[in-house]
């Protein structure tokens, strides 16, 4: 089994503030960073750091280099990457004292895919590979679509939720990963146990890992559902915690581990992830995780 991860590529800029500014509101930084980011390239890194072999496919633009140059620095096979004239997608993230975070997204190269570049990137899997997906890049729709007819089992964090996913035809997806945010927004409920129902109910066939912040995890199958706490931990940076908890989770899937194994070692990956500041430099490695 091959697994693809169809996803963003980010510059992330990262402002270090006191608090988060409200509307009209200015408020000083003494700093800015500037890390390799964008929920495709974290969860890419996660997984091969968890120690699954994966492929990226993505769009970069002219200044997009250290992006591939992430990738690679990571044991992400980046031969499915192209560089495209223009920007790259690019974030302005503030990060609190407290480790949260509120972030403005650019899509740049990430919203210039083609149907044409979907297609020749597809034509190298098959029938049993994994395919990993965001909505952080265009044409989503025709991605799962061709994906589904070449019989690649599709796994879907819903994020950002947009209008471009009412396109989608959800009811082809194996595997869905999203926060409560995202589970409202899908569902129209707001108690986990009523969006886990309203999921089940609209998407039989798939299994569901809903990320809960503070409360933990839930996971739900059919007839199976199964609850995991958090590690508490002092945040500095809660950037890439989600698809931090999706890597690990997924990796834990390909091992044929046990759900509830799963859903401890993306607990504890991601609690890890959150004591660090950045994108990508805060996944831990699996031994790393392990140790907890």
């Amino acid at each position: 089994m091959k697994v693809l991860n169809f996803g963003s590529l980010n510059i992330d800029y990262v402002y270090p503030v006191d608090h988060i500014i409200v509307p009209g509101e200015t408020e000083p930084t003494g700093e800015v960073k500037e890390n390799c980011g964008g929920k495709g390239l974290n969860q890419s890194i996660a997984l091969s750091k968890a120690g699954v072999k994966v492929f990226h496919a993505g769009l970069v633009g002219e200044e997009g280099q250290l992006l591939i140059d992430k990738c690679i620095e990571n044991n992400v096979d980046a031969s499915f990457i192209k560089k495209i004239p223009g920007r790259s997608g690019h974030t302005i993230i503030q990060v609190d004292k407290e480790g949260q975070n509120s972030i403005l997204l650019f899509g740049g190269a990430n919203r210039q895919f083609t149907k044409e570049y979907i297609d020749e990137v597809l034509s190298n899997f098959g029938e049993g590979d994994l395919l990993i997906l965001q909505n952080e890049v265009n044409l989503l729709d025709h991605i799962i679509d061709s994906a589904y007819e070449k019989k690649l089992k599709i796994v879907l964090n819903p994020s950002p939720y947009d209008k471009a996913l009412e396109k989608c035809d959800l009811k082809k997806i194996s595997l869905f990963l999203l926060n409560e945010i995202e589970g409202e927004q899908i569902s129209g409920e707001k108690e986990p146990e009523k969006i886990l129902s309203v999921l089940a109910e609209k998407y039989p066939n798939a299994e569901i890992v809903l990320t809960l912040g503070s409360e933990g995890s839930v996971y739900k199958y059919k007839d199976e559902e199964y609850k995991q706490g958090i590690y508490k931990v002092k945040a500095v940076d809660t950037t890439a915690a989600g698809d931090t908890f999706t890597g690990y989770f997924i990796s834990g899937m390909i091992e044929g581990k046990d759900i509830p194994v799963c859903l401890d070692m993306a607990a504890k990956a991601s609690s890890i992830a959150v004591t660090r500041h950045g994108a990508t430099d805060s996944i831990p490695l699996k031994e790393e995780v392990e140790k907890i």
